[in-house]
């Protein structure tokens, strides 16, 4: 019997222990879709207590939690951090079987070097050694820094004025960080934050907003400046695709009615949200980024919650939108004006899954290799069967070896360990195979693979800056 978590966590023979020891582990971190908050990075953040760093914000934690039967006062609420961190630490004997149990006592290994078993009785003890810990090396920076992140890619809104981009321009920080470019707002025409949003948008791109032309404008001109600051992606998370779009006078009439005030029809706005999705294509095709469709999440179904506590604070499921005819139609629209981007598609529901990974394949174009990327195993698919799954998906329809692996997605700076959780699962799917005869026992030929997926793939089909020089226009 193998122990919990020892050295060959998750790797169940020895080719699959060699693949990971050898070639996965090796391999630093880019991380380039994440939800760190770039200002905790440009100030080099000290967290002052384990709650900070690993629960607060964390709504997977949160969802088991409640499941357990914790009060809301201990999840969200005016609980203290130690009574929040008491009441996570009943909880993880409960989640046996759930990822979390396998992240939380990752985490604290890789974290903290702690090996005990987190529950009522051990949690004072943990949480004065991981506190200790986070009062020395265990900066923002610190982290970076333990777990080779050779590049982060925040997530940013058009309207940010990437100050907390120019700081990290501007510091000895090894770890490369580009903002990605986020315009979800811009979809929300006829929500009452909509004008909020496009008045910020035009004080930041100093442009006047009167029309629809000023709309395109300063975005275009927000999109140049993120792309001064390093920025070579771009990211949407929407319940599904908008693939009907209006004409550009029909897109300008919607918009001109939403500035003064008038209602706009259902069919009207996601006829707008189609035009503005083309546009931010062709931008990114223009400069050669990268676009990231994170699809098929329905958020914020307890309403009763939502209107208590706030939004998005895990009270979201696995939503069952039809995405394939849009997503194609979008895809197609796109490929026959020869402004399709590299783009990297992400799944919620696992019914999508070979729909997603099958759809890929009908978009690719040479000679770029994987131009049309299946994206790793999404939030809900986030564990070891979803990561299987899609890994076995890709490499029945489509090029496992040009996947471009692991991203963490994550606000957390816990969340490393994802992906050498991600890692071991690759190499052991792969060592298994070996073991069977179904893929030859061929050092070099797996090992490339897994060096590829877990790394080099990423770094070369991103296009990213080689060092923080391209963000000298911030400094």
């Amino acid at each position: 019997m193998k122990a919990f978590l020892d050295d060959n966590f998750l790797l169940s023979n020895d080719v699959s222990q060699k693949l990971y020891h050898h070639y996965a582990a090796p391999q630093p971190i880019l991380d380039y879709h994440c939800h760190l908050p770039v200002k905790d990075i440009a100030e080099n953040r000290r967290f002052a207590n384990l709650f900070e760093i690993w629960l607060d914000g964390d709504h997977y934690k949160w969802r088991a939690m409640r499941a357990n039967g914790v009060a809301e006062r201990y999840i969200t609420g005016d609980a203290t951090a130690y009574e929040k961190f008491l009441a996570w630490a009943r909880t993880v004997p409960y989640t046996l079987r759930n990822p979390l149990y396998h992240w939380t006592h990752l985490e604290l290994q890789r974290y903290f070097g702690i090996t005990d078993l987190l529950d009522e009785a051990s949690a004072p003890s943990i949480w004065a050694r991981a506190n200790a810990a986070l009062a020395q090396e265990l900066t923002a920076h610190g982290i970076l820094r333990k777990f080779r992140v050779e590049v982060v890619c925040t997530t940013d809104d058009p309207t940010d004025d990437l100050c907390h981009h120019r700081a990290i321009a501007n510091s000895n920080l090894s770890t490369r960080v580009f903002p990605a470019f986020r315009p979800d707002k811009a979809l929300t025409i006829g929500a009452p934050e909509f004008l909020v949003w496009t008045d910020k948008l035009s004080k930041a791109a100093n442009v006047d907003v009167r029309d629809l032309n000023g709309f395109l404008d300063a975005i275009r001109k927000r999109h140049d400046d993120f792309h001064s600051a390093g920025c070579r992606l771009s990211d949407h998370g929407l319940d599904l695709c908008y693939a009907t779009p209006s004409p550009e006078k029909a897109a300008a009439a919607t918009f001109e009615n939403a500035l003064n005030g008038k209602p706009i029809s259902g069919g009207e706005a996601a006829q707008f949200a189609s035009f503005m999705m083309l546009f931010f294509a062709r931008l990114d095709a223009e400069k050669g980024w990268t676009k990231q469709l994170h699809l098929g999440a329905l958020r914020n179904v307890n309403s009763a919650a939502r209107v208590a506590i706030g939004p998005d604070t895990g009270y979201d499921t696995v939503g069952d939108f039809p995405q394939i005819r849009p997503l194609a139609s979008y895809l197609d629209l796109l490929a026959r004006e020869n402004a399709l981007p590299r783009m990297i598609l992400y799944n919620n529901n696992p019914a999508d899954t070979f729909a997603f990974a099958t759809l890929a394949g009908c978009f690719q174009d040479g000679p770029e290799p994987g131009k049309i990327q299946y994206g790793s195993a999404w939030w809900f698919l986030d564990q070891k069967e979803g990561i299987t799954a899609q890994l076995n998906a890709l490499s029945n329809v489509g090029l496992l070896s040009r996947f471009v692996g692991m991203v963490t997605d994550s606000r957390s700076f816990m969340s490393y360990p994802r992906h050498e959780y991600f890692r071991r699962v690759l190499c052991d799917l792969i060592g298994q195979e070996v073991i069977a005869g179904e893929l030859p026992n061929n050092e070099a030929l797996l090992g490339r693979l897994i060096q590829g997926v877990c790394y080099r793939n990423a770094r070369n089909y991103l296009n990213l800056p080689d060092s923080n020089s391209a963000t000298d226009q911030l400094k």
